[in-house]
C-alpha cells in the first residue's frame, strides 16, 4: 500500500499532510522547517510507501503566480533530485491558509493555539491533499 504527501511550502516552515492508503482521507503529518524538510522527509519514505507528493500551487485571485512561487520551483527541482520515482503534482492552494484557520476556530480551539502557525501550516497541507483526493475521485 501506498499514500500520497501533501506539502504546503512556506518560506520558513513546511507544513505536511499524508493520505489514507487507499487515497481517500487527507491527515496532517507535521510542520517542519525548511532546512529540516529533506531530513524529515527522507526518514519517512524510508518508513512508508510513497506514491507522490501534491505540492501546493499558491495562485492569485488574478490567475497569476505568487511570488513565492520561484522559491517553490527550486524546492520542486531539490524534491525531484532526491525522489525522481516518485512524482510531484502541482494543486491550487488558494485560500488554504484561510480555510485552515476557519477550521481551527470552529473546532474551538484555544486561542494560544489557534495563532501556532505550525498548526495552521499542517492544516493546510491538509485541505490541499483533501481537494486533491477530491478532485482525483471526481474526476476518476
Amino acid at each position: 500500500m501506498s499514500k500520497y504527501i501533501g506539502i504546503d511550502y512556506g518560506q520558513k516552515k513546511i507544513g505536511l499532510s499524508v493520505s489514507d492508503d487507499d487515497k481517500v482521507f487527507a491527515f496532517p503529518l507535521e510542520t517542519v522547517k525548511k532546512i529540516d524538510f529533506f531530513d524529515f522527509i527522507i526518514d519517512f519514505t524510508k518508513k512508508n510507501n510513497v506514491e507522490k507528493f501534491i505540492v501546493g500551487k499558491p495562485i492569485r485571485m488574478s490567475g497569476e503566480n505568487s511570488q513565492i512561487e520561484s522559491e517553490i520551483i527550486k524546492f520542486i527541482k531539490n524534491l525531484e533530485r532526491k525522489f525522481p520515482e516518485i512524482p510531484i503534482i502541482r494543486f491550487d492552494e488558494r485560500f488554504t491558509s484561510k480555510i485552515a484557520a476557519k477550521y481551527i476556530l470552529s473546532a474551538g480551539v484555544k486561542k494560544k493555539i489557534r495563532l501556532n502557525k505550525e498548526i495552521v501550516d499542517k492544516i493546510s497541507a491538509t485541505i490541499i491533499l483533501r481537494d486533491f483526493l477530491e478532485y482525483i475521485t471526481k474526476n476518476s
